[in-house]
């Protein structure tokens, strides 16, 4: 659970963003961890403040376009700090958790699958490798307000998906929850099926998805159906308006450039103040 090395510090991002080798013996492998520390963190008037955190997957593509996916970036510092210093959410940490590059799909898959061929799934170890490894570092290394309602998890495509899983299987950590273009298609649909008898879900959700996701337009809606199905569960789950946010994006795409688009919002309703 411990890093092998010293933290990095990332003089291209807006903000301060710091790096860490992290090596995880659930997986087996060494990844970056990218953790962007709000303004004023280490002033010293803050010393003894603890921030909420929000954790997303896919690290690589939140901070910076040289280490993104097509290079594209979800601009989370530059969101994050903006409204922050516009008083729109409350100073916090934002840590990044790289995917294990071509072990990305297996991690990020909880179940076997088909199609895609995913006969070794790891994807069930990763509530632990989040809650038993990441989250003590972090807690270890920041100071971070522990509790479900200053503690997020999010991620995009295959990285929702294990973020979707990681909720389920470990009802009451997370009390926010944002799930980009999730890919509930996995496994037969099983995310979608085993939410149904979920009965503890985060206090905030923000769900998202385009109309174009997919390549074409039967399986587009399919995409777009899928999600709808998965709110229609929330909402019958007891969830309100003030809880949870769908947003479907008109001619949205899969990929950084719409995930990154939806982020004020979805930061704002996470973790914004509301009544």
């Amino acid at each position: 659970m411990e890093p092998v090395s010293e933290a990095i510090r990332v003089g291209g991002a807006t903000g301060d963003l710091r790096l860490h080798e992290f090596r995880s013996r659930i997986f087996r492998n060494t990844r970056l961890l990218r953790v962007w520390l709000p303004p004023g963190y280490d002033n010293p008037e803050n010393c003894e403040r603890c921030y909420p955190v929000l954790y997303l997957n896919d690290g690589q593509n939140l901070f910076e376009a040289s280490a993104s996916f097509g290079g594209v970036e979800w601009q989370v510092d530059e969101t994050a700090d903006r409204l922050i210093r516009g008083g729109a959410v409350p100073a916090m940490i934002i840590v990044g958790v790289d995917h294990a590059g071509k072990e990305r799909m297996r991690e990020y898959m909880p179940y076997r699958s088909m199609h895609p061929v995913v006969l070794r799934a790891l994807g069930r170890r990763y509530p632990d490798f989040l809650m038993k490894e990441v989250m003590p570092f972090v807690e270890q290394s920041y100071r971070i307000a522990t509790s479900p309602e200053n503690t997020g998890l999010g991620g995009s495509s295959l990285g929702a998906l294990i973020g979707l899983y990681t909720v389920i299987a470990r009802p009451g950590v997370f009390g926010r929850l944002l799930l980009e273009s999730s890919s509930l298609w996995a496994s037969n649909r099983q995310a979608i099926k085993e939410s149904r008898l979920v009965r503890v879900w985060p206090e905030r959700m923000f769900l998202a998805v385009g109309t174009a996701e997919a390549g074409s337009a039967e399986r587009d809606r399919t995409v777009v159906d899928d999600v709808r199905e998965l709110a229609a569960i929330l909402r019958r789950a007891g969830l309100s308006e003030k809880r949870l946010r769908l947003v479907v994006k008109d001619g949205a795409g899969h990929n950084e450039a719409a995930w990154a688009e939806r982020f004020p919002e979805a930061l704002q309703f996470l973790f914004g103040n509301k009544s």
